[in-house]
């Protein structure tokens, strides 16, 4: 079994616990074609009934896919999303959940990533992630402070952590391929300093300089850095200031992981953080809009209510 193939039969039978048959649906796109046909064997190989469904990439992060595709993850028991952009962050992923599909979005994913993250031993991401999970538990504001410049406080009062495992199984679950991530949609409205994003950012790629986000009132009113960022802005610009809300707090635990432009997999890097930007509607919070963004901050310190819970990347519990 080839490389590939392999990683897509840790992702089927291991990760989603797929079993004989099971109706297991593959959503992806011309882009991820190659990497949907080996899930789809995978799950051929174990007995599952698979189906494959192949659409236009999306524009964005966070756009819906078609109504019969939507309606289509309903009705499936098991469902693998290898697309170029996240469908993370739709309707059409939440209100499959709610009928009982248990989904993995792997968005932008590659043959590369597969290899060296699936392999990761996904026992000891969840016990880690689940113990950062509990550690934040009652928690009301949060503090990150990084060598680049980061300097954000936010509330997270009446708001919970949620564990991103890879562990997959029960009716109704969600995560992402390849997981290990802790994460929260902080209150809107409520944070405030600086985010500097050195690792990496949804729909602008590695941060060779950083990315500086000026956040007021829970949005990043204004956002600069590298020369090009206009690009980034003006993948915001026409959707307004639902756009900019400070979404998302992820802290990642994945120790295979490593920081390579594809946010997939820079946001579940162990030794950083990821603040995100945009919908948030589907994890806790309030904000609906067809954009997330998330960007990668290397080296945090992290408090909760003052209590030390990452020194310079390194968690504390």
């Amino acid at each position: 079994m080839d490389q590939l193939a392999s990683s897509a039969m840790i992702a089927v039978r291991d990760c989603m616990g797929a079993k004989k048959g099971e109706s297991v649906l593959v959503v992806t796109d011309d882009r991820k074609e190659e990497i949907g046909r080996a899930i789809y064997e995978a799950a051929r190989q174990l007995g599952c009934e698979p189906m494959m469904v192949v659409m236009p990439p999306r524009q964005r992060n966070g756009e819906e896919p078609p109504k019969a595709v939507a309606e289509a993850m309903k009705a499936a028991d098991v469902v693998l999303c290898p697309t170029s952009k996240s469908l993370s962050h739709t309707d059409a992923r939440h209100e499959a959940c709610k009928a009982g599909a248990r989904i993995a979005t792997l968005p932008g994913i590659t043959a590369e990533c597969m290899a060296r993250t699936l392999g990761a031993d996904y026992g000891k991401i969840k016990e880690r992630t689940e113990k950062l999970v509990k550690a934040f538990e009652g928690v009301k504001t949060v503090r990150i402070k990084a060598p680049a410049g980061t300097d954000i406080t936010m509330s997270v009062e009446g708001r919970h952590f949620g564990p991103d495992t890879g562990v997959i199984t029960a009716a109704g679950d969600f995560g992402n391929l390849p997981a290990g991530e802790a994460y929260v949609a902080p209150l809107e409205g409520t944070a405030e300093g600086v985010v500097a994003i050195d690792g990496a950012m949804s729909g602008y790629g590695v941060a060779d300089e950083p990315i500086i986000m000026e956040v007021k009132g829970g949005y990043a009113v204004k956002i600069t850095g590298p020369s090009d960022i206009d690009r980034l802005n003006r993948l915001i610009e026409p959707l307004g200031m639902p756009a900019r809300n400070i979404a998302e707090l992820g802290i990642g635990t994945n120790d295979k992981a490593v920081i390579t432009g594809l946010v997939l997999e820079d946001e579940k890097v162990m030794g950083t953080i990821h603040i995100a930007i945009g919908d948030n509607s589907h994890f806790g919070g309030k904000v609906a809009v067809s954009s997330h963004l998330d960007g990668i901050v290397k080296s945090p310190t992290v408090w909760a209510d003052g209590r030390l819970i990452m020194k310079d990347g390194e968690l504390m519990v």
